[in-house]
């Protein structure tokens, strides 16, 4: 069954390069990933407020308000659905290693923390790395799926959508629209 959509966001700044993990479990990063945030339930700290899971630094390491460590909740930051709204990436220090999560650049008090995979770590998944747009009859960006032709509004939606949930693309490489 899908987990429901939870946001995690953080209460101080996040330096770069701040690694959190390593990621328990089976590794599925964007399994559930969909062109719009869906809404459901969230977690709520501090008061009743605020929709958001949040996460500070003590003594140099992310912790939620309870205290627990990563391995608690890392497991609940959402799939970033494009660069511009991506704060992590995952990487592993070998392939088929542990995965870890890396902060792309200095996250901000407040800002939500998404995360997509590192090309290397890409590459290993077989996870497509690019997704070329095109655009629609309103000159929106939209990217196609060159197995089943259908459209999604996100680059990584399309990835995920490839290398999870396209039935015509399973056992063959990802093709770029060029091939």
């Amino acid at each position: 069954s899908r987990a429901p959509a939870i946001s995690v966001s953080a209460e101080s700044c996040i330096p770069a390069g701040l690694r959190l993990g390593p990621v328990p479990g089976t590794f599925k990063l964007g399994k559930y990933l969909s062109d719009r945030k869906e809404p459901g339930p969230k977690k709520k700290v501090f008061s009743y407020v605020p929709p958001v899971f949040q996460v500070r630094m003590v003594r140099g390491e992310l912790v939620d308000e309870a205290g627990s460590s990563a391995l608690e909740w890392i497991g609940l930051i959402r799939a970033a659905r494009n660069s511009q709204e991506q704060t992590l990436e995952a990487v592993a220090d070998l392939p088929g290693g542990q995965i870890f999560y890396r902060a792309l650049r200095d996250v901000q008090p407040g800002e939500e923390l998404t995360v997509w995979y590192s090309n290397p770590l890409a590459q290993w998944f077989d996870i497509p790395v690019t997704a070329t747009p095109t655009h629609d009859e309103k000159g929106e960006e939209r990217y196609i799926c060159w197995y089943c032709w259908r459209t999604f509004k996100y680059p990584n939606s399309l990835k995920a959508h490839v290398h999870f949930h396209c039935a015509l693309s399973h056992g063959r490489p990802f093709l770029h629209h060029d091939h």
